[in-house]
């Protein structure tokens, strides 16, 4: 508005906005607006995650071809590689430190086998977890889309290699004696809470490595700890058969042994539930809801922060 003073001069009086005094939030309310990237409802996370489920499979799928791209036997490594631990694991804990004792020797490969086999399946995911963040920011600060499908698809990626060396570690079992049977139907569930615990655990793995990258410099110093102490080339009831229960006890209700003996009492025959810790499946199915619920949460909680700085 302007206004002619008596001299002729021009004056000029301005209007007051009706968003004078509001706060940027009250402005942002008034108007409709959200921050962008900002984090969703938990409920809205999820329905988002399920919208991207295509994408989820898709990457997996990407990352499991392009992973062995480059060596000349090509995708036959993901069931060489576990093969290969598992022939060095035999020689030096079967052969030389008689790790095996209290095991015939068709029951003790398939034994040895089957643990490197899954405790490889937690081991590569949390490995992935760690950097499924901070080796991908590219993608992060490019698209918009759920965080976790990251994390997820990497886990997704492992069990895919694990089901396609999981036909040759049926074949290592059957050589030495087990035959297929209903029991076998029990690696379905087993592999099923496994893989929701890890993908739990690979979720907080990569909110923890977003923030702090040396951590996968870390990471395989902790999983080789946690693999001497899951039983994965022994027997931990033989082995600390002469040391304090509640040591056993501890080793025993780790996820990663739970996983590992509830998939061999599967496929072995001769692996019976003397074998297993008390309530071995409530164990597994604590461990997986715990762990997949609290790896989610924590995940989603810094679902605006990742990327930025």
């Amino acid at each position: 508005m302007s206004d002619t003073t008596h001299d002729g001069a021009i004056a000029t009086r301005v209007t007051p906005s009706p968003d004078d005094g509001l706060t940027p939030a009250e402005l942002a309310a008034k108007y409709g607006l959200s921050v962008s990237g900002a984090r969703p409802g938990l409920l809205e996370y999820v329905r988002q995650l399920w919208g991207r489920r295509h994408f989820i499979l898709a990457f997996s799928q990407a990352k499991l071809t392009a992973q062995y791209s480059q060596a000349k036997l090509g995708q036959l490594w993901q069931v060489a590689t576990p093969l290969l631990n598992a022939l060095v694991y035999y020689l030096i804990f079967g052969l030389i430190l008689g790790a095996g004792r209290g095991m015939s020797k068709d029951v003790y490969i398939p034994f040895l086998v089957t643990g490197v086999f899954v405790f490889t399946f937690t081991q590569t995911s949390v490995m992935a977890g760690v950097r499924s963040i901070a080796g991908n920011l590219g993608l992060v600060r490019a698209l918009h889309f759920p965080r976790a499908s990251l994390p997820i698809s990497f886990a997704l990626q492992q069990l895919q290699q694990l089901l396609f060396s999981m036909l040759v570690l049926v074949l290592i079992v059957i050589a030495f004696g087990s035959y297929p049977s209903l029991s076998w139907l029990l690696v379905v569930p087993a592999l099923a809470l496994q893989f929701v615990f890890n993908v739990g655990l690979a979720l907080i793995m990569a909110r923890m490595g977003s923030k702090t990258p040396d951590l996968a410099q870390l990471m395989p110093f902790i999983m080789r700890t946690w693999l001497y102490g899951s039983g994965v080339m022994f027997s931990i009831k033989v082995m600390l058969e002469d040391k304090p229960a509640w040591i056993a006890d501890i080793l025993l209700y780790n996820p990663a042994a739970i996983y590992m003996d509830l998939i061999r009492f599967a496929l072995i025959n001769d692996y019976d539930s003397s074998n297993l810790p008390s309530h071995v499946w409530f164990a597994g199915l604590i461990w997986a809801v715990l762990v997949g619920i609290a790896g989610f949460v924590y995940f989603w909680k810094a679902e605006e922060r990742y990327g930025r700085g």
